[in-house]
């Protein structure tokens, strides 16, 4: 099959179906969907990132004096302050409160 000598193709060059748009709004609703992950997550694992970073940034003289300035019989008292769970670096935190040594003491009962 021979073609026609009016079309002439330069090499190197292919045409392209064009492209079809997708719709604007797809790229606004991942940018809504991620930014609710992200602000559930910070809401989530707030508590949790503030003591690292309080573990972190303290030294541990600092650490025990933080923890020392609130004191706590055990963790009946901790509940009854609305205080439990207490993690490490949070005034009141205590080892002796912390039963399996995991940093949070008086944890919720299962």
């Amino acid at each position: 099959m021979q073609r026609s000598p009016s079309v002439r193709r330069t090499p190197g060059r292919r045409r392209h179906a064009p492209r079809r748009r997708e719709s604007g709004g797809s790229f606004l609703r991942t940018l809504v969907s991620l930014s609710l992950i992200t602000g559930a997550a910070t809401w989530i694992l707030e508590p949790d990132l503030e003591s690292l970073w309080t573990q972190l940034t303290l030294s541990p003289e600092a650490l025990k004096a933080r923890e020392a300035t609130v004191f706590y019989a055990g963790c009946d008292e901790a509940r009854a302050a609305g205080v439990a769970p207490i993690r490490r670096g949070e005034p009141g935190y205590r080892e002796g409160m912390d039963g399996d040594g995991d940093g949070l003491a008086c944890e919720p009962y299962r």
